[in-house]
């Protein structure tokens, strides 16, 4: 199986605050960068992840981060960690993304969920008799009737479909999709042929070890699938 890091993985879009920002900032930037939790760091440190209802709990956005109560200390990954350790902290803990650290426990960046689930994609992982897709698109064209009908022109069918916004544009969705089949190549042109965009395809062949069947089934049920 190929080795993908987390620092392979790191995502340069998603700025950390810092103890010294105001609630305000990060209020703003939550909402700017379409993300649930935000990293904070004094120095080079990781401090913890704030999180909109950090905010909620405050009665002004006036104060400093430094001065609330962070949660997440101890969630992150260090930079020479699989990307299955993300998954993991990702399920276990509820939160959108994963901070990376260095050698020195220095903040490096965060690796996203949808990082995550595009990495997995990249290797080969056993499902068994089934396979998942995930598809990007338009809010405007999600239709699971319309593609639930391309996947059955490919004598497949669909047993489970979970949608959730895009982390970095309100305007577009991230279908995944579980299907009875491993065997998606023909449904993947379909749906490619018709304009989707397939972020993200879990087939394998063989036998899991322990190991891998329990983070597969770990990103199952963060998936919802």
């Amino acid at each position: 199986m190929n080795s993908i890091l987390a620092e392979d993985l790191l995502n340069q879009l998603v700025p950390p605050l810092k103890v010294t920002d105001s609630m305000e900032k990060a209020a703003r930037w939550l909402e700017e960068f379409h993300v649930g939790q935000l990293p904070v760091l004094e120095n080079r440190l990781y401090r913890g992840l704030i999180t909109e209802s950090d905010l909620i709990d405050q009665e002004g956005t006036d104060g400093l981060l430094g001065s609330l109560q962070l949660g997440f200390a101890d969630v992150h990954v260090q930079h020479d960690q699989h990307f299955y350790n993300i998954i993991e902290l990702a399920v276990q803990n509820k939160i959108q993304l994963v901070p990376v650290l260095d050698d020195q426990h220095e903040y490096l960046g965060v690796v996203t969920v949808s990082d995550t689930l595009a990495a997995f994609g990249r290797v080969p992982v056993a499902s068994g008799q089934q396979g998942i897709l995930v598809l990007a698109m338009e809010e405007r064209d999600y239709s699971l009737t319309q593609i639930s009908r391309y996947v059955e022109e490919n004598n497949a069918k669909i047993m489970s479909a979970h949608v959730a916004q895009d982390e970095h544009d309100p305007y577009r969705i991230r279908l995944t999709l579980k299907l009875n089949t491993p065997n998606i190549a023909r449904i993947i042109a379909t749906l490619e042929r018709f304009g989707y965009s397939i972020t993200a395809q879990f087939s394998g062949a063989g036998e899991p070890s322990e190991d891998e069947q329990q983070r597969y089934d770990a990103l199952l049920r963060y998936l919802n699938v």
